[in-house]
């Protein structure tokens, strides 16, 4: 079963931080990275920046479209107004399949602010204590969605990479 989780930093370079530590406790075995991404929104910027960790991932984890409606539903469709509406629901419908809900999307968007970062995590096994220590002095707060193996199924073959 896979876990989708967010951490909030309260810097905008935070994420890219603590991808750098997940990427040093993956080579470790200490945690099982399927996918992630990062947002990082600087101050005085009007927007995020979003990237994929592609380097960290192995070839048939979730493709650029995931995270690239996940990443439009959170934090650009609510700009866009009443326009897109329909779509903006149609998305939310959509994600509802994924086990990630209205009210994590909320808390997303409350939480994650100019002048933070997140890094979204798809994970496997972890060693909870080892991550925790390792990411110990990094001004943090983690959002946890967890996806049942159905749901993980369902995410994995819409959006997988071929």
């Amino acid at each position: 079963m896979a876990n989708l989780t967010v951490w909030k930093f309260s810097d905008a370079e935070g994420a890219q931080r603590a991808l750098e530590i997940m990427a040093k406790l993956r080579k470790e075995h200490l945690i099982e990275i399927l996918d992630a991404a990062t947002v990082s929104w600087p101050q005085g910027k009007k927007n995020p920046r979003t990237r994929q960790a592609v380097d960290l991932v192995k070839i048939g984890t979730l493709d650029g479209a995931f995270w690239g409606m996940l990443f439009g539903l959170i934090f650009f469709c609510p700009l866009l107004g009443v326009a897109v509406g329909a779509l903006t629901g149609a998305l939310s419908g959509h994600f509802k399949d994924y086990g990630i809900n209205d009210d994590f999307i909320k808390e997303v968007q409350d939480k994650v602010t100019e002048g933070t970062s997140a890094l979204f995590l798809l994970t496997g096994q972890v060693t909870l204590d080892k991550v925790e220590d390792a990411l110990a002095g990094e001004e943090m707060e983690l959002i946890t969605s967890n996806l049942s193996k159905k749901q993980e199924d369902t995410l994995r073959e819409h959006f997988s990479v071929a």
